[in-house]
């Protein structure tokens, strides 16, 4: 029962944003451009300035890229096999490899393990939102109707401006360059404000959603990645890596979030089959209240 205590308060910010769409309608793109460009950026600066650079982070790193770039070669497969289209495969490399370890994993894991799992979890989600602001752009810029193609896709990735701010997060604390507390305040003020913008919005496009447009195979498939293979592909990963058992188990649990909310943004952003993506992240986000509990015991029972 206390599982699902931590998923209220998650389930009721998407909420807001579900009949805020509902009763009075909004055009989310242009949300998810403030979100993107001006809010995110502050996140990921004050967490790097604020937090010490160890070996973990390295160990970490190698995790979130292996297990995302392990999914996308499942997909290329996939949709070499089934004749996707680029557009599609973009679209299910979007709701497939990246997972929702901030807003729905980070609460989850202080739950579970307290504050020592916290402090690993707050790395994680910000080195994967450094990964979904590259990879994740790169994809969902590559599936746009535009048609840009790689040279196009790059353009955008450069464009995103959280990757500097995590460089200056790691530049700042590095050269020990002292910011002023109102100045921090404000900075972690727009940053801290950045994921219920993103839950909210994430609310705005599920209520968007037509059942009556599902496309289930790709839907299914996209599910099965995000929900089973991925914690199995992080149990291989975890098994080679030299970090302690706590590490480990938050890695398995992590990799078995739902689809992230911020490629509906992204999705959005670059018109990259955004109301597939949106579903995914709705029905993995359902379907994770009956996986991660089992997910959560498995991994206690190897790693606890």
């Amino acid at each position: 029962m206390e599982f699902f205590t931590i998923l209220i308060p998650i389930f009721f910010i998407f909420g807001i944003g579900f009949v805020g769409e509902k009763m009075i309608g909004f055009d989310t793109k242009p949300l998810s451009v403030m979100a993107i460009y001006l809010m995110l950026p502050f996140l990921a600066f004050q967490t790097f300035y604020s937090t010490d650079l160890t070996i973990d982070y390295a160990m970490m790193t190698l995790y979130t890229v292996g297990l995302a770039f392990s999914i996308i070669i499942v997909i290329y497969v996939i949709s070499y096999i089934r004749g996707y289209s680029l557009k599609k495969t973009c679209g299910m490399i979007l709701a497939s490899a990246f997972m929702n370890n901030g807003n729905y994993g980070t609460p989850l894991i202080f739950f579970a393990f307290g504050e020592a799992g916290l402090h690993y979890a707050v790395i994680l989600m910000v080195i994967q939102q450094l990964l979904m602001c590259t990879v994740g752009i790169y994809y969902a810029a590559k599936g746009s109707h535009d048609g840009g193609g790689i040279k196009m896709a790059v353009k955008e990735v450069v464009k995103v401006p959280i990757v500097y701010g995590a460089l200056f997060g790691i530049l700042f604390h590095l050269l020990e360059i002292p910011i002023g507390s109102s100045f921090m305040e404000a900075i972690e003020m727009v940053g801290n404000a950045a994921v219920p913008t993103i839950m909210i919005i994430l609310g705005m496009q599920l209520a968007k959603i037509s059942v009556k447009k599902l496309e289930f195979a790709p839907l299914s498939l996209s599910l099965g990645l995000r929900l089973f293979l991925s914690p199995v592909i992080a149990f291989g990963i975890t098994l080679i890596l030299p970090i302690d058992d706590l590490l480990k188990q938050i890695m398995i649990v992590l990799s078995a979030m739902p689809t992230a909310a911020n490629t509906t943004l992204y999705a959005l952003q670059y018109d990259t089959e955004p109301q597939f993506v949106s579903t995914a992240t709705l029905f993995s986000t359902v379907l994770s209240l009956v996986t991660l509990p089992v997910v959560l015991y498995v991994s206690s029972l190897i790693y606890g």
